[in-house]
């Protein structure tokens, strides 16, 4: 019988959950825990980390697990790799469902950076008001631009002082548009923005408003994790189970 681990907490894994209910096939979905209220899903849920590859294997192994989707975040290279570890070890097929990297496109300017760390790097020397939509996790990293006015928006609110003594932050959940992530910049007076090159609709607002206002994205690169089988729809992942379970996998 097959067992699908669906790793989640994207948009992508939304869609795939309601997918594989309405098919009833049985699958469990599994969020990390870093949000506070964490989308309503129609499959069964766990939450929380799995003490790495160690703890994924043992968690597979006591689930009965026959196939995982990899639907985190691209950013989320930990948990990737721990997966692509943990079902190589195990002979567990594997599919990372992951939407494609935005693409610059005609009026962008992008300045495209390794990591965070590179990021902070190339904020201007002077004071500036920043945009930094990364997320709460790797805020810590912009400590050391302590004189930058930082606009943060995040899903919870932050449960500790932030590290940045000029920071505003807006809670807000997406998907964002345009034209109201346009208003955010304008509101806030806004020269540069930081973003992670996620892609995905949902997100791509803020992008689309700096072309707009003709502001500069320091735009940070994807991790690398280790190689896997890749899909990007929906359709194809479950063309994936279906082979498998014709194969009998």
């Amino acid at each position: 019988m097959m067992r699908v681990l669906l790793l989640g907490g994207t948009t992508e894994a939304s869609q795939m959950a309601r997918i594989l209910a309405d098919a009833d096939m049985d699958a469990i979905f599994s969020y990390a825990g870093r949000t506070a209220s964490p989308r309503q899903q129609p499959l069964p849920v766990r939450i929380g980390g799995f003490g790495g590859v160690e703890g994924l294997e043992a968690y597979l192994r006591e689930a009965r697990i026959t196939h995982v989707i990899d639907a985190t975040h691209p950013f989320a290279a930990r948990m990737s790799t721990n997966a692509v570890q943990a079902c190589n070890k195990m002979g567990i097929p594997l599919l990372a469902f992951e939407r494609a990297p935005w693409k610059r496109q005609e009026g962008d300017n992008w300045l495209c950076v390794a990591d965070e760390s590179a990021a902070a790097v190339a904020l201007p020397v002077t004071p500036a008001p920043v945009f930094l939509a990364i997320g709460r996790q790797v805020i810590n990293t912009f400590a050391q631009c302590p004189h930058h006015e930082y606009l943060l928006r995040l899903v919870d609110p932050p449960e500790v002082p932030l590290p940045l003594p000029r920071a505003t932050v807006i809670i807000a959940r997406g998907p964002f548009t345009l034209e109201g992530d346009k208003a955010v910049m304008e509101m806030h007076g806004i020269t540069h923005v930081v973003a992670k090159n996620a892609g995905g609709v949902g997100a791509r607002a803020k992008l689309d408003a700096a072309r707009a206002l003709g502001l500069p994205v320091i735009l940070i690169d994807r991790p690398v994790v280790p190689p896997r089988p890749l899909a990007r729809t929906a359709e194809a992942v479950m063309a994936w189970l279906t082979h498998s379970a014709r194969l009998g996998v």
